[in-house]
């Protein structure tokens, strides 16, 4: 019976440390959400900048596993490449080692009962309180709720006597036995917890109680870098083949170098032990940590030189699928076990815009076309209908988008945002509308040159030399809104915006009162109303790209 309760205990004391953990993440994503895509933007880089990547979002998000999930998503999202997804897969692994030094130099050498039930308290206080280091108080909270949670684990590990470890005590003497059943131990609690991070805590505690030796420790966190690899394999379930690729690199990665660290473990238990200061005997998980660090470290290291072997030798294990047609848009909102990333996602949603707007972009440029050649076109009729079928498909496609973006967006609001990401997130809620309005428009000035076309209302040469500037400042705009779209305008931005708006709007005003004279002087009504109509629609487009435009110059 005492097991029993005590078992609870711990179960008790990791679900503590567990959410500590969560609501930490939460609250460095909060306060450096507004910093999260210049840090992505590195991914983008060469290699080790990919890795310096997959470090500092580790380190804020606190979890490898978030880390690779989110890589999993951003390569099926098109976001990275599975070259760059290597180095920042890399990174990760090295970022992992943060809570083992944080557990190592904090969890055990401090009174972490005399500092945590503060810091619960005073975060608490901070993060009800209106005020702008709200966020600071949520860190603070986690903080404290994390080393709570490590501070009851360790005062629950002593009063499980050596009978309830004898299962893993007598497996401490079998040799290199021993090492593979420790790493099989470390994988399984892993898969159970879901978190490197709660099973590294765990395999040091129990270290630091001496309950278990420290080979067998070591041996353990091996285990733990396999089994962190269970949440991107599950990510990938149902995406791309290329995202598929992205999480057996993941497992590729920690399973070879699993391999290689078994193969010299003794040795390397040595070089951890000359390298970290202090005795084993009373610094065991500093030295457990030296090892979780100096293995990651080595890793990287070695597959550093061979990413592009390695993203090949991935390619040759996963085929990459033959191209098929364009089906129903879908995009998924991507949640780490342990930790969401709604600050990632929010960014994943903004490349998910940029696209959409490439899609009004190429479906204006494919009205431009058509007026620009329309004289010279000899089959009218053949060409008219094959650019309505593709514009009415590339509307539908937005259509879709918009549903999915808008739906996405919302699922972003219900995680816990910043002030400034929630603003953020209303902002693209405005901008996806007003995109799904220009593919609408797009597709209506289609169906307008169709009518000119096919009712024999054809435009003369005059009326059209005279909308190609006008359709050319449009042009302009969408194609300015395109390229910026993800970055505030700066006030002088803002203005060139404005002033392409009042060009637009001028034009539309000579136009449309140039078609209504024509009609005055005995033109063709019907020609010169569609026309006039043309105009407006065109102008349209203007409005929707200044919209856009002051969404992103707006300050929170």
């Amino acid at each position: 019976m005492q097991i029993i309760s005590t078992f609870f205990r711990i179960a008790g004391s990791l679900g503590l440390f567990l959410y500590g953990m969560k609501i930490l993440s939460d609250g460095i994503q909060q306060t450096a959400g507004s910093r999260m895509q210049r840090v992505l933007g590195f991914m983008t880089g060469t290699r080790f900048s990919a890795v310096l990547t997959g470090l500092a979002i580790t380190a804020i998000v606190q979890s490898s596993s978030a880390t690779t999930v989110m890589v999993v998503s951003f390569v099926n999202a098109g976001l990275l490449t599975l070259t760059q997804a290597i180095g920042v897969i890399m990174g990760a692994n090295i970022g992992s080692t943060i809570t083992a030094w944080v557990v190592s130099l904090i969890g055990f050498a401090l009174n972490l009962s005399a500092l945590a039930l503060p810091a619960v308290g005073i975060g608490f206080v901070m993060g009800v309180i209106k005020w702008k280091h709200k966020d600071l108080g949520v860190v603070l909270l986690g903080f404290g709720l994390l080393f709570l949670g490590l501070d009851m684990l360790t005062k629950s590990m002593p009063r499980l006597n050596a009978d309830a470890f004898a299962f893993i005590v007598s497996f401490s003497n079998l040799g290199f036995i021993s090492t593979l059943i420790g790493t099989g131990i470390g994988l399984v609690i892993t898969l159970i917890t879901h978190s490197s991070g709660a099973s590294t805590a765990i395999v040091l505690t129990m270290a630091h109680q001496e309950l278990i030796s420290y080979p067998l420790a070591a041996a353990m966190i091996l285990g733990a870098n396999i089994g962190t690899t269970i949440d991107a394999a599950l990510a990938s379930i149902g995406t791309k083949t290329v995202a598929k690729q992205a999480a057996l690199v993941h497992i590729l990665f920690n399973v070879i170098g699993t391999l290689w660290a078994l193969a010299v473990f003794h040795p390397l238990l040595s070089l951890v032990d000359w390298i970290t200061p202090g005795p084993l005997s009373t610094g065991i998980t500093t030295h457990l940590a030296m090892f979780h660090t100096i293995f990651n470290v080595t890793n990287t290291i070695l597959f550093f030189p061979f990413v592009r072997p390695f993203a090949r030798l991935v390619s040759l294990l996963i085929k990459n699928e033959a191209p098929t047609g364009r089906g129903p848009y879908h995009l998924e909102y991507t949640s780490g076990t342990i930790q969401d990333t709604p600050e990632f996602n929010i960014f994943r949603a903004e490349k998910e815009i940029r696209d959409m707007a490439g899609i009004a972009a190429s479906m204006f440029a494919a009205v431009s076309g058509f007026l620009k050649n329309l004289q010279d076109t000899a089959d009218k009729d053949a060409a008219i209908d094959a650019m309505v079928k593709d514009m009415k498909e590339k509307e539908e496609f937005a259509d879709e988008m918009q549903a999915e973006l808008t739906r996405f967006l919302i699922e972003c609001t219900r995680q816990q945002l910043n002030h400034r990401s929630e603003w953020r997130v209303s902002q693209l809620l405005r901008i996806v509308a007003d995109l799904e309005d220009m593919t609408d428009n797009c597709y209506s000035i289609s169906l307008i040159l169709e009518r000119s076309v096919k009712k024999n209302q054809m435009f003369k040469e005059k009326e059209i030399n005279a909308l190609v500037p006008y359709v050319d400042r449009v042009e302009d705009f969408l194609s300015y809104v395109w390229g910026h779209l993800g970055q505030p305008l700066r006030p002088e931005q803002a203005a060139y915006a404005a002033e392409l708006e009042n060009q637009i709007d001028k034009f539309r005003n000579k136009l449309r009162k140039w078609g209504r004279k024509r009609i005055e002087a005995g033109a063709d009504v019907k020609t010169e109303l569609l026309f006039i109509d043309l105009v407006r629609r065109i102008e349209k487009l203007g409005d929707y790209c200044y919209s856009i435009t002051e969404a992103l110059a707006h300050k929170e």
